[in-house]
């Protein structure tokens, strides 16, 4: 159901367009309610006569205020991720922009690909475009609260043939609150097991009267978390800082034989490490407090969060069959993460030559290194309007207009812009990412006298994404970005003193071997180091790289749906849309639903969707700390219609194309069982994702062997990439390939009844779904290497599932929850290469989380409860990308923050 208010009177035209979802936006659990109830909902699907969720056409959840307030999770993703199986999220602690907005998928697609809709309107996306995989850019279902809903409905089935591009894997839509009296307000609060992460959620909502005919609801949040931290201490072969560490003694070997000498930390903060260059000590400081937080330098955990959200849902009746509604949201939150250690002579830390000659060390402003730290300030605002209702003749109509604005605002500090040297500050502005939506709609619909529902309508809308300009010194090239800044050595490390220096001149006759050891003969002294340009760990977005980019477009759409007989339901659409920046696209759906007898039906779709790539997927530019080889190196993505990229081999991105099939059966068992199994299969033509980086190398090394490493050096040079010599790895998205999403959903709901004991009511939901490439593996070797291909298909479980049992008895209400995690496969060479390559597997794991909830009177109510009671954790992982004290995959769906205790009481008035 879309819309639960007067709704026999005035039907939702937006429903009309799911085609799919009629019937199906009904919860297994309303199987268990009266007839009267039951029909009332239905009839808001405009279906022509009532139905059951056995009569749906297409897989669909739906889900209560009740059952949503009976997650222990406060964030909306999460709170999905528990209901629905084939819904994943991972945790990303340092990845950028994603460990504030986290990106998701959607039976084994990318959220990118789910339409996010608020009460059965478009949501806008957010600001951020994901780096690496597929670039999502989706909505941030955080910024909805989840004391604002009234119930979540989600489409498992492609359905851009009624709303649009996006809507290739499903639909999800959140209905909004309608109450225009009473409320309730709740405070949750929790902490891990392991003494860190508490966190405060105070939740509101209040209903009020317009007038005669009219409410006015608002809900808002505050929510704010610690970090936690489940790391190891910084040790890895390339720099240890834990001497008890099995990494301890290559380190020393790997720094005896580059002359760099170690006597460690011995794991005490109070004892410091001292490390000799050259029989020079260069680090010494008796704290952490400049590198990292508690006793690591290299904390991996969820970061620290603060968020305070307001949504408000409103109609008024302008009579018995038109009505004017609205409703919109604000949302401003802010969090924090660290991004990987800064250890001396990493290339970021090195020793410079000022312009007197003087020796500076970066160490001088970070002693012991430094762990940049990055700071996301999220705004999100939207507001809707419109007006609906009935005509005369029958026409039921609805014109709304939306806009929304998703804004990003980075902040990084404890770090520096290597190449400015000692006058490089150390907290940066590096600019703003701003995503902006204006849309214009109208839709109608007409039921015929035989029943079948007719709708049509159209839609106007304008996007613009912009990449805002960070401070100067965020982006800046200092005189470091260069060798011999200064013209100390200026024909280079030839043994002559040919720079127009003073300094230079007045120690010619010795070559150098004066102050502060100056040796042109020495290829490794300071005056020919280079370093990075910008704020280090996120650079800021240079004029070159700082645009707007726009796009409008419009589609028209009709469908038509009706019982053909008492038994068989059709359903069938076609809409075109027109971009300006692409071609036209016509997509279309057709489904059935026949029912075999009054307790089993089939039913199933086919159509066609497409997604259009967002003005963010084409325009983001970004340089970060990646591990494309195992090691922490900068990395630039450049836009695939951009001149950096193209002279990297890139074409502009182009729209996804996908073909749909669904064919699934419902059953009522014993007449108190529900069961639904579907089965899907999703291709994707033009598959969007990023390639594998690409290595860049302006060494002399390099240069004398003509590698790919060098070429590429070349052409980002060529190009006029700022800092471009101190890039280890490029990247850009690509519609290289084609691929294949399949799998199943299998859903039953069953209630048990215990007489006086209560009634206990189980729900047991599973999914599998899996990744194959549909396109001869010569051809994706040209963008993804061995291991991205091979993680592709096998990194995500194949199996998910949630098995929750509800048990009531008077005031007392007991949950019990279990999510399943199926085997999963990661590589750290990838493919089939005979050489070195290393897979882990990783076992499947059960969470279990259990609720006591207890209602004093018709206003106190006290829930207690634990997530992961049993404190489960998956394997660490042993290949891939857990180093830097990192010890589970950050990219898992599987929690690795332990269990977590909470208490809520709730007060409704």
């Amino acid at each position: 159901m879309f819309r639960q208010r007067k709704a026999a009177r005035v039907l939702s035209p937006a429903i009309a367009l799911a085609l799919l979802a009629p019937a199906a936006y009904t919860p297994m659990a309303l199987a268990q309610q009266d007839s009267a109830d039951l029909e009332e909902i239905i009839v808001t699907g405009a279906r022509g006569r009532p139905r059951t969720v056995t009569d749906s056409p297409v897989p669909v959840d739906v889900f209560s205020a009740e059952e949503i307030e009976a997650i222990s999770y406060t964030d909306t993703n999460d709170i999905i991720k528990t209901l629905v199986p084939s819904f994943n999220i991972s945790r990303q602690p340092i990845s950028d922009g994603a460990s504030f907005i986290r990106p998701a998928s959607l039976r084994g697609l990318p959220t990118d690909k789910t339409l996010v809709l608020v009460n059965s309107k478009r949501r806008h996306r957010a600001a951020l475009v994901t780096i690496g995989g597929s670039g999502t850019q989706g909505p941030d279902m955080a910024t909805i609260p989840a004391v604002a809903l009234q119930s979540i409905e989600v489409l498992r089935d492609g359905a851009a043939a009624q709303y649009g591009s996006d809507a290739i894997a499903g639909v999800i839509n959140f209905l909004l609150k309608e109450n225009r009296e009473g409320g309730s307000v709740s405070i949750d609060s929790g902490q891990y097991s392991e003494g860190d992460g508490a966190s405060t959620t105070v939740q509101g909502n209040i209903g009020l009267p317009l007038g005669d005919n009219g409410f006015l609801s608002i809900s808002g949040e505050f929510y704010e978390a610690d970090q936690t931290t489940r790391s190891n201490q910084y040790c890895e072969g390339w720099f240890c800082l834990n001497r008890d560490d099995p990494s301890w003694d290559a380190f020393v070997d790997a720094g005896s034989a580059s002359s760099i000498r170690g006597v460690g930390w011995n794991g005490n903060p109070a004892t410091r490490l001292h490390y000799g260059r050259d029989n020079q000590t260069f680090l010494s400081n008796t704290h952490l407090a400049n590198i990292g937080d508690g006793d690591v330098v290299q904390p991996w955990g969820q970061p620290d969060a603060e968020a305070a959200r307001v949504f408000f849902n409103a109609g008024v009746d302008l009579d018995d069959n038109n009505e004017l509604y609205g409703f919109g949201n604000f949302s401003d939150s802010t969090s924090n993460g660290s991004f990987f250690y800064r250890y001396p002579y990493n290339g970021t830390i090195e020793e410079l030559r000022e312009p007197d000659g003087s020796v500076y060390f970066p160490l001088e402003k970070h002693p012991g290194g430094f762990t940049p730290r990055f700071f996301g300030d999220v705004r999100d605002v939207s507001i809707v309007g419109g007006i609906r209702g009935e005509m005369d003749n029958g026409l039921s109509y609805d014109f709304s207009a939306r806009t929304g604005e998703s804004e990003i605002q980075y902040t990084l500090s404890n770090t520096i812009n290597p190449s400015m040297g000692p006058e490089s500050p150390t907290s940066f502005r590096p600019g703003d990412l701003i995503n902006s939506e204006t849309q214009l709609q109208a839709d109608f619909t007409y039921e015929l006298d035989n029943g079948a529902l007719i709708a049509f309508g159209a839609s106007w809308m304008d996007e613009s994404y912009e990449v805002v300009q960070g401070e100067e010194d965020s982006y800046r090239a200092g005189p470091y970005a260069n060798i011999d800044p200064h013209d100390f050595c200026e024909a280079g490390p030839d043994g002559l003193l040919t720079g127009s220096g003073a300094y230079a001149d007045n120690m010619a006759s010795d070559k150098g071997s004066g102050v502060d050891g100056l040796d042109c003969t020495n290829s490794n002294d300071p005056v020919f180091n280079v370093v990075g340009v910008g704020s280090n760990g996120f650079p800021g977005y240079s004029p070159q790289f700082s645009d707007v980019y726009e796009r409008n477009s419009y589609g028209l759409y009709g469908d038509i749906s009706g019982d053909v007989t008492d038994q068989l339901f059709l359903q069938a659409a076609v809409r075109y849309e027109d971009y300006d920046d692409f071609d036209a696209e016509l997509v279309w759906k057709l489904a059935a639903q026949l029912d075999v007898t009054d307790n089993f039906g089939v039913r199933g779709s086919i159509g066609t969707a497409f997604r259009a790539p967002t003005p963010g997927q084409q325009g983001t530019t970004n340089v970060s700390t990646r591990l494309p080889q195992g090691l922490p190196v900068a990395t630039g993505l450049f836009p695939a219609g951009g001149p950096v990229a193209q002279a990297l081999g890139a074409v502009p991105l182009k729209p996804e194309l996908s073909d749909n099939f669904t064919i699934g059966f419902t059953a009522q068992v014993l007449d108190t069982i529900d069961v639904s199994v579907d089965f899907f299969r999703i291709d994707v033509q033009d598959r969007t994702r990023a390639i594998s980086t690409l290595q860049v190398s302006s060494t002399d090394a390099a240069q004398a062997g003509n590698t790919a490493a060098w070429q590429n050096f070349v052409k980002l040079r060529d190009a006029g990439v700022p800092g471009a010599n101190s890039i280890g790895g490029v990247f850009y998205f690509t519609n290289g390939f084609d691929t294949s999403t399949q799998g199943v959903d299998i859903v039953a709901t069953a209630p048990f009844e215990w007489g006086d004991m209560g009634t206990t009511t189980v729900t047991a939901a599973f999914n599998f779904s899996e990744n194959k490439f549909d396109t001869d593996r010569s051809v994706v070797g040209r963008y993804l290497n061995n291991e991205a291909q091979h993680d592709f298909e096998n990194y995500d479980p194949n199996w998910r599932g949630v098995i929750t049992a509800r048990h009531e008895l008077n005031q007392l209400v007991l949950i019990g929850r279990v999510s399943y995690y199926g085997e999963s496969i990661n590589s750290n060479t990838g493919g089939n290469d005979p050489l070195g390559l290393r897979y882990q597997t990783f076992d499947p794991t059960w969470y279990t989380d259990i609720e006591g909830q207890y209602r004093f009177n018709d206003t106190f109510r006290l829930s207690l409860g634990a997530r992961n009671v049993f404190d489960e954790y998956p394997a660490q992982g042993v290949v891939g990308d857990t180093c830097c004290g990192r010890l589970w995959e950050s990219a898992t769906g599987m929690d690795w923050q332990g269990a977590y205790y909470y208490g809520r009481l709730t007060v409704d008035f």
